[in-house]
């Protein structure tokens, strides 16, 4: 073959390619134009809450797939749970106290042993208190 052939070859290919590429942007303009055209108000709203679905079915398994995340959130409950709890237990005691020292103080002087054991009583509803807020909160933190 000779170089004057080459040479008309390469310039039949570069006519070629330079028409597929005006060929190649006609078709990109008209498809976005029609692009443009498709996105009316509702497919919009449409796309933005398929979008936001999508979105939040995504991070809580993206979180959990980071490692800890799923015990974050448990850590997280079961403080809620477990303060809750003491709280509860804290005010039973208080009430329980409360009563022991208002049977005391209606029994009179002629009760001493019964106004010392009302005492005891109330103390060990205080301590009894204590110790299950204290269990609820450290040893089984998702018991309400």
């Amino acid at each position: 073959m000779r170089f004057e052939q080459l040479i008309q070859k390469v310039d039949q290919a570069e006519d070629v390619l330079e028409a597929s590429e005006r060929r190649v942007a006609a078709q990109l303009g008209g498809l976005r134009d029609t692009w443009r055209e498709a996105w009316t108000p509702g497919r919009i709203v449409i796309a933005g809450l398929v979008a936001g679905f999508v979105v939040g079915r995504a991070e809580p398994l993206r979180t959990v797939a980071k490692g800890g995340g799923l015990m974050q959130l448990i850590t997280m409950v079961s403080g809620l749970f477990a303060g809750g709890s003491a709280q509860v237990a804290a005010e039973g005691a208080e009430q329980a106290a409360a009563s022991a020292e208002a049977v005391a103080g209606t029994s009179g002087p002629a009760t001493a042993t019964l106004t010392t054991e009302d005492e005891d009583a109330a103390t060990l509803a205080r301590a009894e208190a204590t110790v299950q807020a204290a269990r609820v909160a450290v040893v089984d933190p998702v018991e309400p």
